[in-house]
């Protein structure tokens, strides 16, 4: 298998969308844990799932009877997310797409994602993460264009106090703005098409809601 991308099945809420089969298409797959059951909505079979399977039932293992397991301890260092995406990059990933990592029951793990998907990219891996209805993407200095529907909401989220940020392309276009730690100046902005961003120094996560109009 040569490709570079790997979608990592995680264990929050999904909405499979036309969106989200375009992004895992041709991609290699890991589960981990109960992310397994969004491999029978996408109707991939994952190379590896790794995991404590305690939140993966019985009926759920006997459908993927052939797929590589590799079982740890529940009272271990890292989530299982973590270990999968560490899977990944050991396998050659240089782009991750991380199904299931917005919502669900634990906030503390949709929050995580989060830090891992920025600590993922401060590595230099191009990360996306996806619910169906919403989609996160890590923002360092520099470009990033996101493809986007018109009316389509989105938010800047500043990790940090961010300097020199442009957005354009949008309801509210910024131009060498800086925004402080904590503001929410950046958050419901609507796109106008696909929205480009720059930024100078500084950390964010964009999100976005590529199905919701509600700010149309």
């Amino acid at each position: 298998m040569a490709s570079s991308t790997f979608t990592i099945l995680l264990g929050g809420n999904l909405a499979v969308t036309d969106r989200v089969r375009r992004a895992v298409a041709g991609s290699r797959v890991i589960a981990a844990d109960s992310g397994m059951r969004h491999a029978v909505e996408l109707g991939v079979t994952p190379e590896l799932w790794v995991g404590d399977f305690d939140s993966s039932d019985d009926t759920l293992i006997a459908r993927f009877p052939d797929v590589e397991r590799q079982t740890y301890p529940p009272a271990k260092n890292e989530t299982d997310g973590e270990i999968a995406t560490a899977e990944a990059v050991e396998r050659g990933a240089t782009r991750l797409i991380l199904i299931g990592a917005l919502g669900g029951e634990r906030s503390d793990h949709a929050l995580q994602h989060l830090l891992h998907a920025m600590g993922l990219a401060e590595r230099g891996m191009d990360v996306l993460l996806m619910s169906g209805d919403e989609e996160a993407i890590p923002f360092l200095p520099g470009k990033k264009t996101v493809d986007l529907p018109r009316g389509a909401l989105f938010s800047v989220l500043g990790l940090s106090a961010l300097s020199g940020l442009d957005i354009l392309g949008a309801r509210y276009p910024l131009k060498d703005f800086s925004l402080p730690f904590g503001s929410s100046r950046t958050v419901s902005n609507v796109a106008e098409g696909p929205v480009e961003f720059h930024l100078r120094a500084g950390k964010a996560m964009i999100l976005a809601r590529p199905n919701d109009f509600s700010g149309a």
